[in-house]
């Protein structure tokens, strides 16, 4: 079975407690841009699987580059010794010679092996007989990467999962910090609660920027707040601070200007067919947006109408340019920056 995106978290968490419980399938392919979840499963797998006693016997965990096709099936068609099952782990699976070859094993698999195929950071043909053979044996999970208006919202997810509760504006900044890395963001969070005081489950702003090592004084976040008010000064001070942070990359503010004004774009174009648009519409429209933002976008439409918004689309699309090595001139990233940021202003 495969998993549609939005399903992709519980479908990792149903395999991974089916390991816990001794229950396998046959055949597991792991792969997609966010290794986050193959990793995961994989690892529950390779720990519940096979006992310590049965390892050495009984378990091979490999990498692509190793192997071939012809090896592997060779490995899994073999019985286990003294236990119930084998294991065969293929790491980095996607650089296997005649990786397609296993198509014809996949479509009728010993019961006794569990094959694990990991491809980081890539996939498999949908359209080739491997990934059908796989769906109809055992279970395909593909792991997309999240763009950069979906972390806040999985970061709340996740922490919901772990019985935690984050702010939204907490979990914008740790999502800023941290990026789309779903590995780097458990990393940041593990850090994150060990100096939280015993017992504590609500992560604030003040919690992130303590341990994770970011001001929400000075960061994206606060910046397209300040754009959406039109608070000149306090934009322009945050892209000064900013733009000669260590870590700043041009492409990446206005890849984030981009989705914010991309909102205010489908919002104000909402509100030009309806003052008083269904809740339905409006989250549609704030894809991504958690409602206590919404006052927010409320201003931003207001500062921004219709004409304003289309004039810095086309300003981020000229930026996004010069920041990728375009003719920006002698301008350095932060310079390029706050030229955009005094435009936005100015339209």
């Amino acid at each position: 079975m495969a998993a549609p995106k939005a399903d992709i978290a519980g479908l990792s968490r149903t395999l991974v407690e089916e390991a816990r419980n001794g229950i396998f399938k046959p055949v597991y392919i792991l792969m997609g841009d966010e290794p986050y979840y193959p990793d995961l499963v994989c690892q529950a797998v390779i720990d519940n699987c096979i006992d310590e006693f049965g390892k050495d016997f009984n378990e091979t965990i490999c990498y692509g580059a190793d192997v071939t096709a012809e090896r592997i099936i060779t490995e899994a068609r073999e019985y286990p010794m003294m236990a119930e099952r084998r294991l065969i782990v293929v790491k980095e699976a996607q650089m296997m010679k005649g990786i397609e070859n296993l198509a014809v094993y996949c479509g009728d698999p010993l019961d006794s092996t569990v094959l694990v195929l990991v491809l980081h950071k890539a996939t498999i043909d949908k359209r080739k007989a491997l990934y059908k053979s796989a769906m109809k044996s055992g279970v395909v999970l593909d792991s997309p990467a999240l763009r950069d208006y979906e972390v806040p919202g999985w970061i709340m997810d996740y922490y919901r999962s772990r019985g935690l509760q984050i702010d939204p504006q907490a979990a914008s900044l740790l999502a800023e910090s941290a990026g789309t890395e779903l590995s780097t963001i458990v990393i940041e969070t593990d850090k994150l609660l060990k100096n939280l005081p015993e017992g504590e489950t609500r992560i604030s702003v003040s919690d992130v920027e303590k341990n994770v090592g970011i001001s929400r004084q000075f960061s994206i976040f606060e910046l397209t707040k300040a754009l959406s008010y039109r608070n000149g000064q306090e934009a322009l001070r945050i892209a000064s601070h900013i733009g000669t942070s260590a870590r700043f990359a041009m492409p990446m503010a206005v890849s984030a200007l981009y989705t914010h004004f991309s909102r205010i774009l489908k919002y104000a174009a909402l509100l030009a067919k309806s003052r008083n648009p269904s809740p339905e519409d409006k989250a549609m429209a704030l894809a991504g947006v958690n409602p206590y933002f919404y006052k927010e976008y409320d201003a931003a439409v207001r500062n921004y109408p219709l004409p304003k918004v289309m004039a810095v689309m086309g300003l981020l699309c000229d930026y996004d340019y010069l920041g990728k090595g375009g003719d920006g001139g002698a301008a350095t990233p932060d310079q390029l920056l706050l030229q955009l940021v005094a435009a936005i202003l100015n339209t």
